[in-house]
């Protein structure tokens, strides 16, 4: 299986760097693409740098380019509720594109698309059995081009949408992966409480990194068991 990895910035790409070796790195343009054999799966990993566009353009030039089986991300997020604890280890259910808002055209709520019926996008269904089965929790994450550090923006988006945690990733690289038909899977980390904000982010990142990509190592290796 060829598999895309999307991570965004680099306290989380250098778990890769640190636990794996590189087989092939290939500087094109802009974007450096790390090559990995692990677990019978090819992986072509980027760093795509923080953010939607950011992260929607890596994913398409994995598609485009090496015409991926399945797009992964991993990388660390902020809490929305006081349940979702910190370090917990969890797994994108549905995200919720909370920056786009259109209701002034169409009605809806923030973050539905025109065509949807609700402001929801769901993960493949596959690939989410898998994790849950690894033991992540399911989540629902509200994503857009915003760190959110106040908890009473944080608490909003739970009121809003349901959701368990915010990163501003996942919205991007989850519509791309699905417009082009690729099975996409988000794993997670919790780095940051509802009350910690922007200094226990930078506390904790690295240990969060560390938590999410063990998690990520579990589902690659499940997939690779089940070519």
């Amino acid at each position: 299986m060829k598999i895309g990895l999307v991570v965004a910035i680099i306290e989380e790409f250098q778990m890769l760097l640190d636990r794996l070796k590189c087989e092939v790195k290939l500087n094109e343009g802009p974007i450096a693409v790390y090559e990995y054999r692990l677990d019978g799966n090819t992986i072509y990993a980027v760093r795509s740098g923080a953010g939607e566009i950011y992260a929607a353009g890596a994913v398409q030039h994995l598609i485009s380019a090496y015409n991926v089986d399945v797009i992964l991300n991993f990388g660390i997020v902020g809490a929305l509720t006081e349940e979702t604890g910190l370090l917990l280890a969890c797994v994108v259910d549905k995200a919720v594109h909370y920056g786009f808002d259109i209701t002034a055209l169409e009605g809806g709520v923030p973050g539905q698309y025109s065509y949807c019926s609700d402001p929801y996008i769901e993960t493949d269904r596959r690939l989410l059995s898998i994790a849950v089965s690894l033991g992540l929790k399911p989540v629902i994450c509200a994503s857009a081009d915003v760190f959110v550090a106040k908890s009473e923006k944080k608490a909003e988006l739970a009121r809003l949408y349901g959701a368990e945690i915010c990163e501003m990733e996942s919205a991007g690289i989850l519509l791309t992966a699905k417009r082009w038909g690729v099975p996409c899977l988000l794993i997670k980390a919790v780095s940051d409480t509802i009350f910690g904000g922007a200094e226990e982010y930078d506390r904790m990142e690295r240990r969060a990194a560390e938590v999410c990509f063990e998690a990520l190592m579990r589902v690659i290796e499940e997939l690779g068991g089940k070519n």
